[in-house]
């Protein structure tokens, strides 16, 4: 169970775009801003919601960073789990550091656990615009309990900017930038890829989010319910 939930939070930080006000077009990083998410199965039963808060804010130079918390609501509204993670806006790019994915509240789950992360880092430029290939990413744990070795990997790979479409969620009607992309998650002997499409508002970030089977049926999405700036 443990596993699984790291996959499901693995999945949702490698899926969201965080930019920043002051050097990107998208996602604004401004403390207190909250997003609201309801994820769905592939037949729209809910699931559970997830929301995301900028809580810390820091500018050095050119370089502007945040603190993202998450936390995960199952459809009980029972909290799950919550995490954090930082990322970074310089330039022309936002860069999430693959390590903090891995944050302190998430890894007090596996304390019994031997545990190394690797990974590389996710990183969105501003300059978006359609037919744009975009750099893989993903994120490698390595975990050892009394001499037993268990692997896990997630990566997102074949990432472009496929379309331009408006979209309209109970949080507003945004004009969107359609980012494919696969996602491949190996866990211990079980290897799985999940073709996505990712819905970006300028200003705003992720509107909608849509994961599918490999026979192309659809697996879940998340969609923003609500926004608070």
């Amino acid at each position: 169970m443990k596993l699984k939930l790291l996959f499901i939070g693995m999945l949702f930080l490698l899926a969201l775009p965080a930019t920043g006000q002051n050097c990107s077009k998208y996602y604004p990083m401004q403390e207190g801003t909250t997003l609201e998410y309801t994820s769905y199965n592939g037949k729209g039963k809910t699931q559970g919601s997830v929301s995301y808060t900028v809580a810390n804010v820091i500018e050095e130079g050119s370089t502007s960073s945040a603190t993202m918390v998450m936390t995960y609501m199952d459809e009980k509204d029972k909290e799950v789990f919550t995490s954090d993670f930082t990322y970074s806006c310089t330039g022309n790019t936002v860069t999430i550091d693959y390590e903090s994915l891995m944050s302190n509240q998430m890894l007090e789950q596996f304390s019994d656990m031997e545990m190394e992360v690797s990974g590389t880092d996710i990183e969105l430029p501003n300059d978006l615009e359609v037919g744009q290939e975009l750099p893989d990413a993903n994120v490698i744990m390595k975990m050892s309990m009394s001499g037993i070795n268990m692997n896990s990997q997630v990566d997102m790979i074949n990432r472009k900017v496929e379309k331009k479409e408006t979209v309209t969620t109970p949080a507003g009607t945004f004009e969107c930038y359609v980012i494919y992309s696969e996602n491949q998650s190996k866990m211990m002997m079980a290897s799985q890829n999940f073709p996505s499409r990712l819905w970006l508002a300028e200003g705003v970030g992720m509107i909608k989010q849509e994961t599918f089977k490999k026979n192309g049926n659809l697996m879940s999405s998340m969609v923003l319910t609500g926004l608070s700036q």
